[in-house]
């Protein structure tokens, strides 16, 4: 159990460093576009270039990790991340900016799957519960402790060091998996799905992009609506493709198993309502209520303390209620606190508000852990990879299509009440939209058997289980 937690913890580092990063630019972008005389707006492709690599190059992690170790390429994307971090701060000009984001993007593409692929290879299934609970805290950690970090490291040294102090991290990252990972892989390889390569990212490409156009006026709304369905055809030509292929870059015959199908389908609809957050919160208590950045920084950390509380809790409420109850009660009960933000006023107590947030990270991160490990409860080891990629996939639409359903709510929302400024009205009000999303999730998860990932869950001890899986100790 210890080298299990030791390896989750040695894979958060990492996580952590991927996910903060993305946060911290955000806050910087008005320093970063008067030091490169840039518009603040156009330098939002530095933050794009990142999250479209990503789509593009995910899908090909699992099959590069079979093909090479895991660990040799998680400690290469650490360094690929690194070395992008570097360029990215030695930047003068948009165009090396977003070149060196694009670089970037090559590591974290690698990085986050095959970290998870590492962790799931390396832990028993009994153990799994706990070590994806360390992975859990730096996905919630890392957006809410970036804006105060990047503001601070902004205002008081200079933007170019939000990305250097990537750098120590990153070589920590790759001397403690060199000594404490290993190198597992698989010993027959499948050849390169090329063709799936192409369709798959072309597809996921335009699609996260002109997700991300919506609603933020940056485009026309019919070439916004061309790209989207372009993009739909795209995707519906790979799942031909897919179909009866058993090379297939992204294993569309995964979302056969209920544990796979609850974990991938159940989670993309809940964090596409929790993706809606980060958007959200900043601008209802900062353009809503008047905070200060750094007044509503310190008010949305919250959300990480109760990060941090859950992983003490996960496995003992996964043990006692399983799977199936968990996520269903758990989604209804983020939900509610969702819509409960929505009760926000300017003279709400800041101290209620951070109860709030802090409740609401809790049951939010416990979620997370228990989609997070029953997506891998009944995958058998050769298929690991391939369950990654499309996991990693899945998380990463959620973000895009959270975004953008908060931002056609606000659209909406701003319509019927007549609204041509934005008002805290009209935020609170998508709250509810956006807990709604989250909350039919349940739909899914309703179709999960009582008993569904009890090994997992550490309801059911199975010897045949802990035979075919890594040692752990």
């Amino acid at each position: 159990m210890r080298s299990a937690l030791l390896t989750a913890l040695i894979i958060a580092t990492a996580l952590f460093m991927e996910n903060m990063d993305g946060t911290v630019i955000s806050t910087s972008l008005p320093a970063i576009a008067l030091d490169l005389h840039q518009d603040p707006i156009v330098l939002k492709l530095a933050l794009t270039s990142y999250m479209l690599t990503l789509a593009v190059f995910i899908p090909a992690s699992g099959w590069i990790a079979d093909r090479f170790g895991a660990r040799t390429v998680f400690c290469s994307a650490i360094v690929v991340f690194t070395l992008g971090s570097i360029l990215c701060g030695a930047s003068t000009s948009l165009p090396t900016l977003i070149a060196a984001r694009v670089f970037q993007g090559l590591g974290g593409a690698m990085m986050v799957p095959v970290g998870r692929l590492v962790l799931l290879r390396s832990v028993p299934k009994r153990d799994l519960v706990n070590a994806l609970a360390y992975l859990t805290v730096p996905a919630l950690l890392g957006p809410v402790a970036g804006p105060p970090l990047g503001g601070f490291i902004t205002t008081y040294f200079h933007w170019r060091w939000i990305f250097w102090i990537n750098v120590p991290i990153g070589v920590l990252g790759v001397l403690l998996s060199l000594k404490f990972i290993a190198n597992l892989r698989e010993e027959e390889v499948p050849r390169f799905d090329f063709k799936g390569f192409i369709l798959s990212g072309l597809g996921l490409l335009g699609l996260i992009s002109g997700l991300s156009l919506i609603g933020r006026g940056m485009a026309p709304a019919w070439e916004v609506a061309a790209q989207i369905v372009i993009s739909l055809a795209l995707l519906a030509a790979y799942v031909r493709h897919a179909d009866g292929n058993e090379d297939a870059i992204l294993d569309l015959k995964l979302l056969k198993i209920p544990t796979f199908f609850a974990g991938v389908i159940g989670g993309l609809i809940f964090r596409t309502g929790i993706g809606a957050l980060p958007f959200l919160l900043p601008l209802l208590l900062q353009i809503g209520f008047g905070l200060t950045p750094f007044e509503s920084g310190s008010l949305t950390f919250a959300t990480a303390a109760g990060a941090m509380a859950m992983k003490f809790t996960a496995s003992s409420a996964l043990r006692l209620f399983g799977f199936r109850r968990t996520l269903i009660v758990n989604a209804l009960i983020s939900g509610a606190f969702m819509a409960a933000y929505a009760l926000f006023t300017p003279s709400t107590p800041h101290w209620l508000i951070f109860l709030a947030l802090l409740a609401g990270g809790f049951f939010r991160s416990l979620e997370f852990t228990a989609l997070n490990a029953i997506s891998y409860a009944d995958i058998d080891p050769p298929r690991m990879s391939r369950a990654t990629s499309f996991a990693s996939v899945s998380q990463q639409m959620s973000g895009a299509v959270g975004v953008a359903v908060a931002a056609v709510c606000i659209q909406i929302i701003q319509i019927g009440f007549g609204d041509e400024a934005l008002y805290a009205r009209d935020l609170s009000t998508a709250f509810i939209a956006v807990a709604l999303v989250s909350s039919l999730s349940i739909l899914i998860f309703l179709r999960l058997r009582p008993d569904a990932g009890a090994v997992v869950a550490g309801r059911l001890v199975s010897a045949s289980e802990d035979e075919a899986t890594a040692p752990a100790e």
